[in-house]
């Protein structure tokens, strides 16, 4: 499914967050927000998934307005990870990653083979399946983030937000979360603070800077050194051998 965004615009009393931003990901494409702290990339992520209404502006999905959609139609075709999930309840992995099916069971629909199929399946896709009958509690941030990424691989969805799911990984699940999301058959848009995975996983970026999108293309053409010293104030040094994915090296002085 496509996304398409047009002169979004969203703000708190009278601060702009998100500014006039439009943007379009094609199906089955990898869209990653980077910005400094405060850059309205999250804001931009909630705006797109329906959870919030612009100010101003419109987001589509599969040429449907978001604004229209019923909550439970919009859940069947979108998810969305949140960047520090939490609950005081006392659940299982199982039961967390469960409520991701619920967007596709009526009042009176019991629990069925399919239902399962896809909790197991998504449990195995972020190498938790060992662990689905652990007490949410006793988890470790980064064993939670991969339960929640879980619940939405369990919903099925055609578009999915991640707002940094790599937080609280370490090196390991986050290159496999990440290679996991690009080779799903879906559209995903997340925000990402480390530059080099969103370089690397990412089939195209979207720079956000006070609330405007200042630049949106592919790794290559994005991540120059003007644009680093220019948004983010660091020195670096771009390397692309051979053709690959720009690597980004940081000057410590």
């Amino acid at each position: 499914m496509s996304v398409i965004a047009e002169n979004l615009t969203w703000g708190v009393r009278r601060r702009v967050i998100v500014n006039d931003v439009s943007l379009e990901v094609r199906p089955g494409e990898t869209l990653g927000l980077i910005g400094p702290n405060g850059s309205g990339k999250s804001s931009l992520l909630r705006l797109l998934a329906g959870l919030r209404r612009p100010h101003s502006g419109r987001v589509r999905i599969n040429d449907q307005d978001v604004a229209h959609l019923p909550r439970r139609a919009l859940a069947r075709q979108l998810a969305f990870v949140q960047q520090n999930a939490a609950t005081d309840t006392n659940v299982s992995v199982r039961d967390v990653v469960r409520l991701g099916r619920t967007p596709h069971r009526s009042a009176l629909s019991g629990w069925s083979a399919e239902d399962e199929a896809a909790v197991s399946a998504a449990l195995c896709r972020v190498d938790m399946a060992d662990r689905r009958g652990q007490a949410w509690q006793t988890l470790s941030g980064g064993e939670r983030q991969r339960v929640h990424i879980a619940r939405a691989l369990a919903q099925a969805p055609s578009v999915m937000f991640l707002d940094e799911p790599t937080n609280h990984l370490d090196i390991h699940h986050q290159i496999e979360i990440l290679r996991m999301v690009r080779d799903l058959d879906l559209t995903s848009i997340v925000a990402l603070h480390d530059l080099n995975l969103a370089a690397m996983f990412c089939d195209r970026i979207l720079v956000l800077r006070d609330g405007a999108a200042i630049a949106c293309g592919s790794p290559e053409a994005v991540l120059t050194e003007t644009l680093l010293r220019d948004v983010f104030r660091v020195e670096a040094q771009i390397a692309a051998p051979d053709g690959a994915r720009p690597h980004i090296r940081f000057r410590p002085d």
